[in-house]
């Protein structure tokens, strides 16, 4: 007879899901930090690159916390955001709308994140995980302010230069 699934359990299957999703942000990026034609976009992809390598090892320290070892679990929800972010990289490469897409894209990621984080957080907080809650919710808390970065490029630039074209 199979084994009753619990909190924990569940809990470190979604961990090892965001572990996956960061180290695919990762690699896509440095992408966008290049496709970028705003040079506060750059900046923007390059800050939050330094940031999900922190996310990346706040997780393994998560994995540590509660003996495990960090690994991942292919996350088909954050393959497909980040191939649709590629397919605006390519289909409005050198148009002013490109910079609006890339934002969008990136929104779609930061969203995806601070869901999962908002989630695990909560239920390490169940589960008594102290010190994973403030693992967790610092990363939450540079997510969700990554999204209000985002937003304030969208409406004081982005958005405006690929309206205008």
């Amino acid at each position: 007879m199979a084994k009753e699934k619990t909190l924990e359990d569940l809990f470190y299957d979604t961990l090892k899901d965001i572990y996956f999703a960061e180290r695919q942000i990762l690699r896509a990026l440095p992408k966008m930090a290049r496709a970028a034609q705003s040079s506060d976009l750059k900046a923007g992809f390059q800050k939050h690159l330094e940031e999900t390598e922190a996310h990346v090892e706040r997780l393994q320290q998560v994995f540590e916390k509660i003996g495990k070892r960090a690994q991942g679990k292919t996350c088909e929800a954050i393959q497909g955001i980040i191939a649709e972010g590629e397919e605006i990289m390519e289909e409005f490469k050198g148009t002013p709308a490109l910079d609006a897409g890339l934002i969008s894209a990136a929104q779609s990621v930061e969203h995806y994140e601070i869901a999962r984080y908002g989630t695990l957080k909560t239920w390490a907080a169940t589960l008594g995980l102290k010190d994973a809650v403030s693992l967790l919710d610092q990363t939450l808390q540079e997510e969700t302010a990554t999204d209000k970065k985002l937003s304030q490029l969208a409406t004081t630039a982005a958005n405006q230069k690929a309206k205008a074209a």
